[in-house]
C-alpha cells in the first residue's frame, strides 16, 4: 500500500471548509494517514501555501509526532503530540487558510513526512528553515494532499 494521507473533513483538491479558515472557526481539519514506508521511526507535518503573494506562507508545522500515531484530531492544539513549530502567523500551532480578499484561489498543501527517527531535535517554536534542514537526510517517504480556499 502506498503512503496517503486524507482528511475526512474535506476531498482532495475541494475546497477547505469555512470551519478550518480565519473566516471560520481556524480549527485544524482531521487527517489520517497509512502505508507508511517500513523502518518509520516518526512523523513531521508541514501545510503550506505556495500561492501567497509573498511567498510560500507556512500555516502549520508538526514534528516528532509517533510513528504509533496514524491520526490527528480536528481542532489539534500544540502539545496533544509531537513538537509545535512557529507558522508564518507567528503563533505556534494551526493557522488556517487566510489569503488577500480578491487574490483568486490559494492552494493549501498538507505534506506528511515519514522519517527514519524519532526526533528531529528541535525544540518547539522552530520555523520553517530550522524544519526543513532537521529533515535533510531523515525522509523514507512523503504523502500529500491538497485542498483550496478562496476570500472574496
Amino acid at each position: 500500500m502506498a503512503f496517503q494521507l486524507k482528511s475526512p473533513s474535506f476531498r482532495e483538491g475541494d475546497l477547505i471548509p469555512k470551519l478550518h479558515t480565519c473566516d471560520g472557526g481556524d480549527l485544524s481539519p482531521a487527517l489520517e494517514w497509512d502505508g507508511e514506508p517500513a523502518g518509520t521511526q516518526s512523523f513531521a507535518l508541514i501545510v503550506d501555501d505556495p500561492d501567497a503573494p509573498a511567498g510560500v506562507w507556512n500555516h502549520w508545522l508538526l514534528w516528532d509526532i509517533p510513528a504509533s500515531v496514524h491520526t490527528l484530531a480536528q481542532g489539534f492544539k500544540p502539545g496533544q503530540t509531537g513538537v509545535s513549530g512557529t507558522n508564518d502567523f507567528g503563533r505556534v500551532g494551526y493557522g488556517g487558510p487566510c489569503p488577500p480578499r480578491g487574490h483568486g484561489p490559494h492552494r493549501y498543501f498538507f505534506r506528511l513526512y515519514a522519517l527514519n527517527t524519532p526526533s528531529l531535535g528541535l525544540k518547539a517554536g522552530a520555523r520553517r528553515r530550522e524544519l526543513d534542514q532537521a529533515l535533510e537526510g531523515r525522509i523514507l517517504g512523503v504523502a500529500q494532499y491538497m485542498g483550496r480556499y478562496e476570500r472574496r
